[in-house]
């Protein structure tokens, strides 16, 4: 059985979709899965041993220099690898109009979501088999019940990521043990006060455990900077590439991190994580990693349910104990 998997962004999304790969394999030993994800992904799911073929897209680039012929180029590449392929089975978990478009371009039946269940309900018109997945569950659950509804089989057991890192350890900043600090993310209104971050970092200090403080570009570099100058023994590495990011995770005694992908990253890779919300929820969203993962707080904008450094505290201190 070849099947096509359609799940392009965000690196939340594609985290979540990950089970779904171990629970066909599960159902399905033999059988043969590709996926279509967005470029900046594409070593993220190759971290997962069972999928045999990523076929890398950029419309989110697309997006942003429409007029570029040479990004144009990439979509039309993508198609006609697309139009080259024959699939049992195609399931799109993403459920929007360009990824049901994408869906569209292979050769296959298409599976997705319900009409009244799908993200964006005109996506619902390009699939052969619709399921009906409720919206208010978690998305590993949607996805998991997805496709297990359009394949036939019961899902059972805790959802497993399935990520294999690379043999070949990579060199890590800090000798001792150490906790991840995620402290960026995509706006500033999700941010958890830096204060809150020094607090944290100076009572781990007194515990003997390090913290290192990765970054993504230049504003991050200088939260971090700013971050290791108040928390005695902090480090702030070099910047990572993704791959790099998950060795770095995998090793860690824990993680703490805002609504950002590397914190999913951190539940995929089996670490005790906290997820600090503040003006998002995870209810849908958030942090699913069984008895790996603890979310706190959850807001708007207009009400951000802010959690106190005592609260991470006793979170973190839980997990440990789990663990």
């Amino acid at each position: 059985m070849r099947v096509l998997l359609v799940k392009l962004s965000s690196m939340g999304d594609v985290l979540h979709n990950l089970p779904v790969v171990c629970d066909l394999v599960h159902a399905y030993p033999e059988i043969e899965l590709d996926w279509v994800t967005e470029a900046p992904y594409t070593s993220l799911v190759a971290l997962h041993p069972r999928v045999r073929r990523i076929i890398s897209t950029n419309l989110r680039g697309l997006k942003k220099r429409w007029w570029s012929a040479a990004a144009w180029s990439g979509v039309f590449d993508v198609k006609a690898q697309l139009a080259g392929e024959k699939y049992n089975l195609i399931l799109d978990t993403q459920g929007l109009i360009k990824s049901a478009l994408i869906a569209r371009w292979a050769n296959g039946p298409i599976g997705g979501f319900s009409r009244d269940t799908v993200r964006e309900p005109l996506a619902a018109r390009a699939y052969d088999r619709r399921i009906a997945v409720p919206r208010n569950l978690h998305a590993v659950v949607r996805n998991r019940n997805l496709a297990a509804g359009i394949f036939g089989y019961e899902v059972a057991g805790p959802a497993d990521y399935g990520l294999r890192l690379p043999t070949t350890p990579a060199s890590v900043p800090i000798e001792r043990p150490y906790v991840v600090f995620l402290h960026a993310t995509s706006r500033v209104d999700k941010m958890w006060p830096e204060a809150h971050w020094i607090a944290l970092g100076q009572r781990l200090h007194e515990c003997g455990w390090g913290v290192l403080l990765p970054w993504g570009n230049t504003e991050e570099k200088c939260t971090s900077d700013r971050l290791a100058k108040a928390i005695p023994g902090a480090v702030v590495p070099p910047m990572l590439s993704l791959v790099e990011a998950a060795i770095l995770l995998a090793g860690a005694r824990g993680v703490i991190g805002v609504d950002t992908g590397l914190a999913h990253l951190s539940v995929a890779l089996a670490r005790p994580t906290v997820g600090l919300y503040l003006t998002t929820s995870p209810a849908l969203t958030g942090l699913y990693g069984n008895d790996l993962a603890i979310n706190l707080g959850g807001g708007t904008r207009q009400h951000p349910g802010t959690p106190n450094v005592e609260e991470v505290w006793q979170a973190f201190q839980l997990l440990l104990g789990r663990k």
